[in-house]
This record gives C-alpha cells, sequence and structure tokens, in this order.
C-alpha cells in the first residue's frame, strides 16, 4: 500500500477587526523577533530552542531569556489567538506552533510596525489587568 500525501488545505477563518488588532498588538509587544513566527510557519518550535543563549543564536530573542519570561510571554501569545501549546501522544509538550490567527499574521512580518507607546500600555492593561478587549482596541 502506498502512502500518498495530499497537499493540506489551509482553512480560511474569519476574524473581527477587533480580534486582529489585539492580536498584532501582542505580537509587536512581544519580546519576540519575527524570525521565530517565520520558523513557526513551517514546524513546531521548542521551548529549549528560544531560551537563553539558543533564543540570540537562533535569532527568536533580542536577549537572554529565562524559560519563565519565554513562558509567560507565549501562554499571553496562547491566550490572545496566535499560538497553540502542541500535543502528542502523551499529552502537553513544550513545543508551540501557530493557530490559523497567527499563521495569518506571521505571513505578514516584513510589514510589522514597531510598537508605539500607546500599543505598549494598551497591551499591558489588556494583558496584566485583563481588561475586556474592546477597551484596547485602538479606536478613538
Amino acid at each position: 500500500m502506498s502512502n500518498v500525501h495530499s497537499p493540506q488545505i489551509e482553512k480560511s477563518f474569519s476574524y473581527s477587526q477587533q480580534t486582529i488588532l489585539r492580536a498584532e498588538r501582542a505580537l509587536i509587544c512581544s519580546p519576540f523577533k519575527a524570525a521565530l513566527f517565520t520558523k513557526m510557519l513551517e514546524e513546531r518550535v521548542g521551548m529549549g530552542e528560544i531560551t537563553g543563549k539558543s533564543g540570540i543564536m537562533n535569532d527568536y530573542t533580542i536577549k537572554p531569556m529565562s524559560e519563565l519570561v519565554v513562558d509567560n510571554a507565549l501562554v499571553w501569545l496562547i491566550q490572545v489567538g496566535i499560538l497553540r501549546r502542541e500535543v502528542d501522544g502523551q499529552g502537553i509538550t513544550d513545543s508551540f506552533r501557530l493557530t490559523p490567527l497567527g499563521r495569518q499574521l506571521a505571513k505578514q512580518t516584513e510589514t510589522w510596525r514597531t510598537p508605539s507607546w500607546r500599543d505598549r500600555i494598551s497591551n499591558f492593561f489588556v494583558r496584566w489587568l485583563r481588561l475586556p478587549f474592546w477597551i484596547g482596541n485602538g479606536d478613538g
């Protein structure tokens, strides 16, 4: 029996503008470089590839970051819908993949903007104070 691989069809999801803005803001305010998300377009990325000196060597971070700091930042990106944890036959692993929303944003890395002070403040309030996402949607 031959093993035939069919091309994977990427599903297109429709997201509200508020969801996209919140996810984009979280992404550009994250401590990670675009190279991490570009790599995630191709395959999963393990925690060990992002933490410490590995993160710098892989061009995923600007400075060495502890596992706790990386995990907290990645969990926020999970909560806004950009990432998901990789799962294997034994349960959750220490690897991460992009969600469809994350894939959509990662394909636009060349157009990512530098976060403004307003982006950073809005991201802070939505993330740490858990204000409703519509408060920090960038309108007004």
